[in-house]
């Protein structure tokens, strides 16, 4: 199973769409357990993969190294925002399977979001982890909110080249604001006229590429829908794994399975000292009204924390549903085309099949 490992609920940034404002009241802003009592827990599972969480993982770094160097796991992952990868000594970049990397697409809509000067912080560092070693799949792991243009952003991305990035995936940012729609002028005007026509220009100019020039662009939504509308991913539940295969240790060393909603009580499913990790999977999974969808076998509810929150109301929560139905749609549309192209072995069925394992990628936006 993958464990997301919190190191520390502090961030060094501000983004507009977090605000970095983490409450000690319901979490330890460090971690309280010793590091003993993770790897008895954890060792426990013959497969575990290990992704460093936060807050910002980096700020912990001599944290992170003594759990590589104590436990024993399949793969290693991380998420940051990418500021402190220069200081990874490159004894550990070389154990990393995946480095997620928070950058938004262009300069100025990164540098927005994120702050000045973000973008060259980020993009020097990541040339630094490549020159030090790491050689494991580098995502570009963009946040999408008002001032995205995803068919300009997610190809900035993609063309980089010094450095290059493996794979570019992205996350809405939605239903996590209260009052609902602070950070849009008009969220139905933008998912409208700027996302929804973005997603339909990226998937023509994705299948473009494969036609004319035989290459299958890695962009991380198109492959795990793609891959489900095959069959090559039959998991019908969340891609994430919330709850399912995928949980979180949080500073104090409750075990969640969102990691990002730990006060709430349906997220809480045990501890490490008294919890076995055969007995987490569904102990908490999505409900209503994605259980009775027709896209919910593609899709798997989209995010536990919206579904059980839904801070948008019904009606928001519809609206994002509409965003992800739309681009499912989208996808369909191609899928003759895509397999007429592995029969006439111009691509190969695997390429498409990504992610391989639970990389934190999620998937669904």
């Amino acid at each position: 199973m993958l464990y997301f490992i919190v190191l520390t609920r502090l961030c060094n940034l501000n983004c507009i769409y977090c605000g970095n404002n983490p409450e000690p009241e319901i979490e330890p802003l460090e971690i309280q357990y010793k590091i003993d009592d993770l790897k008895k827990f954890i060792e426990a599972d013959p497969d575990p993969t290990i992704a460093f969480y936060g807050g910002e993982p980096l700020l912990r770094i001599p944290i992170m190294e003594q759990i590589m160097d104590n436990i024993k796991a399949k793969r290693w992952i991380l998420q940051t925002n990418g500021y402190f990868l220069h200081l990874i000594k490159p004894k550990y970049l070389r154990k990393f399977d995946a480095i997620l990397v928070s950058i938004d697409g262009r300069k100025e809509v990164n540098d927005f979001y994120r702050g000045k000067g973000n973008y060259d912080v980020v993009l020097r560092n990541v040339k630094i982890i490549k020159e030090n070693g790491f050689n494991g799949d580098l995502i570009a792991r963009m946040a999408v909110s008002e001032k995205t243009d995803i068919y300009l952003d997610v190809r900035h991305l993609l063309n980089l080249d010094d450095p290059k990035f493996d794979h570019v995936h992205w996350q809405l940012d939605v239903m996590w604001d209260s009052p609902p729609y602070s950070r849009y002028n008009n969220f139905d005007k933008w998912a409208r006229d700027s996302y929804m026509r973005g997603i339909r220009k990226l998937i023509d100019y994705w299948l473009e590429t494969m036609e004319k020039r035989y290459e299958v662009l890695e962009i991380v939504p198109f492959l795990g829908i793609m891959s489900r509308l095959l069959g090559l991913n039959k998991q019908k539940h969340l891609p994430c794994g919330a709850g399912i295969n995928a949980f979180t240790i949080s500073t104090s060393g409750k075990i969640l399975a969102c990691p990002i909603a730990p006060e709430f009580d349906w997220n809480i499913l045990g501890d490490i000292w008294s919890t076995s990790f055969q007995s987490l999977p569904f102990k908490v999974m999505v409900g209503e009204p994605c259980l009775s969808c027709r896209y919910y076998n593609i899709c798997g509810g989209r995010c536990l924390f919206a579904n059980k929150t839904m801070l948008w109301g019904l009606d928001g929560f519809r609206k994002v549903c509409n965003i992800t139905k739309y681009l499912i749609d989208e996808l369909k549309k191609i899928e003759p085309n895509i397999k007429e192209l592995i029969q006439g072995e111009k691509i190969s069925l695997s390429d498409l099949n990504y992610p391989t394992y639970n990389n934190t990628t999620e998937i669904i936006p």
